[in-house]
């Protein structure tokens, strides 16, 4: 192993291998890139699974709900939506209790897709190496990470 794996963080470094935000962009760009040729097969970009990661566990979710579960605004979300309309995965259409509110459906098509998209979980999954323990762990920490920064 390398010595900056071993490498313990001096208080106040501006070394770059001692920043936790280097660390963090370092690897969702290395995972993220790994899921591009898996999600091109499919017809998705990164976004646009993650919607579908959503609509798969709970058809017929608000903007509002999507949003919220992806930490995404609606500006930010309003045109993924509306590509994977038009592709033919995704109808909106407002609610009848609420007009205000707009719900976010699978289409028939966008249901089928989830059984494709199992490959890409196991792809990243054996890319990825971590054992189960490992998985929960890293995913924990993340987690705790987002509450710590996001609750100041």
């Amino acid at each position: 192993m390398d010595q900056a794996a071993h490498h313990t963080a001096e208080p106040g470094s501006l070394l770059l291998r001692d920043q936790l935000c280097f660390a963090l962009y370092a690897a969702s760009r290395a995972v993220i890139v790994r899921y591009r040729p898996l999600l091109d097969e499919l017809g998705l970009t990164y976004p646009q699974y993650l919607v579908m990661l959503v609509l798969w566990e709970q058809d017929s979710v608000s903007v509002r709900e999507l949003g919220l579960a992806l930490q995404l605004e609606s500006s930010t979300l309003s045109p993924l939506l509306k590509r994977l309309e038009a592709a033919g995965l995704v109808r909106r259409e407002r609610r009848a209790d609420d007009e205000r509110s707009v719900a976010v459906h699978l289409t028939r098509a966008g249901a089928d897709l989830r059984e494709k998209a199992g490959a890409v979980r196991a792809a990243i999954g054996e890319a990825v190496a971590l054992t189960p323990e490992q998985d929960a762990m890293a995913k924990d920490l993340l987690r705790l990470l987002t509450r710590n920064v996001t609750s100041t």
